[in-house]
C-alpha cells in the first residue's frame, strides 16, 4: 500500500503561479509512474500529467502544456506540479496518484488540493 499526501493548493490570480507537492509513503518500491489528475465542479477527473518514476519520462494533457511541469525527487520520494500561467479554467481540485508495478491504472491517490484561480 501506498499512501499519498498532496499540498500546495490555493487562491491565485489569473497569470499566477502554483507548485503543488505529493508525498509518498509505503511501499514507494512498488511505484512505476504517479501523475496529476484534477477534477472540476461537475466534470470527471482527468489527467493532467504523468512521470514515470524510474525514467523520468513525462507527458501532459494538452490545455497545460507549456504551463505545468512535473518533476519528482526520488530521494524524497516526492512528486511537484509547478503550474505557471493559470487561467480560471485550472480552477478545480488537483489530485496526486501513484500507479504500482503490474497495475495498468493509477489506484493510489491523495486526498486532494484545491486551487482556484481567479480573475
Amino acid at each position: 500500500q501506498v499512501q499519498l499526501v498532496d499540498s500546495g493548493g490555493g487562491l491565485v490570480q489569473t497569470g499566477g503561479s502554483l507548485r503543488l507537492s505529493c508525498a509518498a509513503s509505503g511501499r514507494t518500491a512498488d511505484i512505476v509512474s504517479m501523475a496529476w489528475f484534477r477534477q472540476a465542479p461537475g466534470k470527471e477527473r482527468v489527467s493532467v500529467a504523468t512521470i514515470g518514476w524510474f525514467t523520468g519520462i513525462t507527458s501532459y494533457a494538452d490545455s497545460v502544456k507549456g504551463r505545468f511541469a512535473i518533476s519528482r525527487a526520488s530521494a524524497k520520494n516526492t512528486v511537484y506540479l509547478q503550474m505557471n500561467s493559470l487561467k480560471s479554467e485550472d480552477t478545480a481540485v488537483y489530485f496526486c496518484a501513484a500507479r504500482n508495478s503490474g497495475q495498468g491504472r493509477y489506484s493510489n491517490w491523495g486526498q486532494g488540493t484545491q486551487v482556484t484561480v481567479s480573475s
